[in-house]
């Protein structure tokens, strides 16, 4: 009989190292960026908030109206809706800083939540135009000729806020705004103007609250053809809403220094005309100012605009 032939022995395959175990891969053999289909970027912290990646996760849009409070997720910048550019939507912080930040999806939080922002849709006209102040705008109709009745301001922020709000309704009642650089000669100033019938004297101050200098000031001016209003404020900036700048309240500033200096230091602004500027540029309508000032200047340009009293 034929011996069955010998099992042949046996070899370790070429992928098995010393005693027949398999080899690790080389680390030349690791994919690199370069093979096909491998990305740097599948793991599980990626999708940079601003990065170029599209995420699956979609995020609620929320139209971002202005004076909304937003936080930009990447920086954690926070603050108020001010503006659209055209680069994307504009944040003003608490020091009143503005920044741009692009519509990226889910860049921001609103309420505690990651949304997308996007630009609200324009509203359709419902009814006849407004202005500032929130009266029906005259189209096409002529400014007034000046009346002799007038109203003054304590300071050159007053009557720009005054002409921003209230601009359009006093150019058409032709009633002009003065302002008067303080109150300390309101006494002179009013006796110069000599008022009488059909020619009214309305008075805008600040800080009229009993007891004060302003409120002594406007007793002793006391005239059936003079009127006085104000508001509890020590200066018109805290007659604008502080959400409108991005402020939850106003900075508290001792007495004895100077109300828009000390805002400015704790703001961390250096510059009070610059700190104005951002201000005045907020205010739209009179929904952006305390209620206070607006009565105030309300119930000074029924006052100048009334019929004129027949001489006694």
């Amino acid at each position: 009989m034929t011996a069955a032939p010998a099992a042949p022995a046996w070899v370790p395959p070429a992928s098995a190292g010393a005693g027949g175990h398999p080899r690790r891969r080389p680390w030349w053999a690791v994919p690199s960026p370069a093979v096909k289909g491998w990305d740097p970027w599948a793991g599980v912290l990626a999708g940079p908030i601003d990065g170029p990646a599209k995420l699956s996760v979609t995020w609620p849009e929320v139209p971002a109206t202005r004076g909304m409070r937003a936080v930009h997720r990447g920086t954690r910048f926070s603050g108020v809706v001010v503006r659209f550019e055209r680069d994307g939507v504009v944040l003003r912080g608490a020091t009143a800083l503005e920044r741009v930040f692009p519509l990226t999806a889910g860049a921001f939080d609103v309420d505690g939540r990651a949304v997308t922002l996007v630009a609200p849709r324009p509203v359709r006209d419902a009814g006849p135009a407004t202005t500032a102040s929130g009266s029906v705008a005259v189209a096409r109709r002529p400014a007034m000729v000046a009346r002799a009745s007038r109203i003054l301001v304590e300071g050159v922020h007053d009557a720009e806020l005054v002409e921003r709000v209230w601009g359009d309704d006093l150019r058409v009642e032709g009633v002009v705004v003065e302002r008067l650089d303080g109150i300390d000669d309101l006494r002179r100033v009013v006796g110069e103007f000599a008022p009488g019938p059909g020619r009214r004297l309305g008075v805008l101050v600040d800080h009229l609250v009993a007891g004060s200098k302003e409120a002594r000031l406007a007793a002793s001016v006391r005239h059936p053809h003079v009127l006085v209003t104000g508001t509890p404020f020590v200066d018109v900036w805290q007659a604008v809403r502080p959400a409108v700048v991005g402020l939850s309240a106003w900075p508290v500033v001792p007495r004895g220094v100077d109300w828009k200096t000390g805002v400015c230091r704790r703001l961390g602004v250096g510059d009070p005309p610059l700190m104005w500027r951002r201000i005045l540029s907020s205010v739209r309508t009179y929904a952006d100012l305390e209620p206070d000032l607006v009565g105030a200047v309300e119930r000074l340009i029924d006052f100048v605009t009334g019929p004129a009293e027949p001489p006694a």
